[in-house]
């Protein structure tokens, strides 16, 4: 029961990065863009936490945590990066 939950859990995952990778593509501005980015990057999370459940292992959550410390660091950089025009002070 369990396992069919998490793979119809999966495809919706699957659909929603589809989607925000539609908007990183058609974007009309490098906000959308950036958003897009940082929604995959979430929603690339909820994709590993889901198949450490799967799997049973806690390995596929520590990844999980370092994808999620990566991603906020870049979001923050270019974020940065377009208030200021330069990364590091």
């Amino acid at each position: 029961m369990l396992s069919n939950v998490i793979m119809i859990c999966t495809g919706m995952i699957g659909l929603a990065m589809l989607f925000c990778l539609w908007r990183l593509i058609k974007g009309p501005d490098i906000t959308d863009r950036i958003l897009a980015l940082d929604t995959l990057y979430i929603n690339s999370i909820a994709l590993i936490i889901l198949l450490g459940l799967y799997y049973g292992t806690a390995l596929y959550f520590e990844g999980a945590l370092l994808i999620a410390m990566l991603g906020f660091v870049s979001t923050s950089a270019v974020a940065k990066y377009l208030l200021r025009g330069d990364i590091i002070e």
